[in-house]
């Protein structure tokens, strides 16, 4: 028997056998969070490639899933393509990620949203793209997934969790999940073994929930008490 048969992975970087995770051919970007790296082909986040992020809603930690590699890519641009929220400076800094890196773009319509991430990635320039749509066509996420390929950097494509459902030539999926103190990581596709048990990355808290004084900051409405109305104001008021 040819020995390269008996062992098809040692032939090409690009191979790999169903059971085993796949080495990708370029190293990942370290995430920050050691459990998840361990669990990505290459060791981190793939450069190059459109990389899916499903979420149940925004806000449950996708930046702070994020803030690791994004804090490692600065000063090259992040560019952040309709955002859901407005995105706060102070927590960005707590996180050690610098805000004046981010270009926040908002546009009128969807074509124009992958028009500009579509040219983000194939400028060259930026460390990241990071993109939230709710629906993309196919073929517009092939157009993206080559604009990718064709600079360095991460792109990172938010979208609803039922969009896990639909096709896509994203070599890497991850949906997001809220829990206590983190968030739950589901494979929902990537090269290599299928892992199917969620795993749970610790994420650092939003600095508003350290504030120890915030519940005192949030005053309450002075108790009503009984007042004694002249008859005169009164009498007009009544008129």
């Amino acid at each position: 028997m040819n020995p390269a048969l008996a062992h098809p992975e040692r032939i090409h970087p690009a191979l790999w056998r169903a059971s085993q995770r796949a080495q990708a051919g370029a190293v990942g970007i370290e995430t920050g969070h050691p459990a998840l790296s361990a669990e990505l082909p290459g060791g981190g986040w793939p450069p190059s490639c459109l990389v899916e992020l499903l979420t149940q809603q925004p806000g449950i930690g996708e930046l702070r899933l994020l803030a690791p590699v994004l804090a490692r890519l600065a000063p090259k641009p992040i560019v952040v393509v309709q955002a859901p929220h407005r995105l706060q400076p102070a927590a960005l800094a707590y996180w050690g990620v610098d805000p004046a890196a981010f270009v926040s773009l908002r546009t009128p319509r969807t074509a124009d949203a992958l028009w500009a991430a579509e040219q983000a990635l194939r400028a060259g320039t930026c460390g990241a793209v990071l993109l939230w749509q709710h629906v993309v066509r196919s073929d517009a996420l092939r157009r993206l997934n080559l604009a990718a390929q064709a600079g360095s950097a991460l792109f990172f494509l938010l979208r609803p969790a039922a969009a896990a459902r639909d096709a896509s030539p994203a070599p890497l999926r991850l949906a997001l999940a809220p829990a206590r103190d983190g968030v739950e990581v589901t494979f929902v596709k990537r090269r290599g073994a299928q892992r199917d048990e969620p795993l749970f990355v610790p994420l650092s808290p939003s600095p508003i929930l350290l504030d120890r004084h915030g519940s005192l900051d949030r005053r309450a409405s002075a108790a009503p008490h009984s007042r004694n109305v002249r008859p005169a104001v009164a009498s007009a008021i009544v008129e």
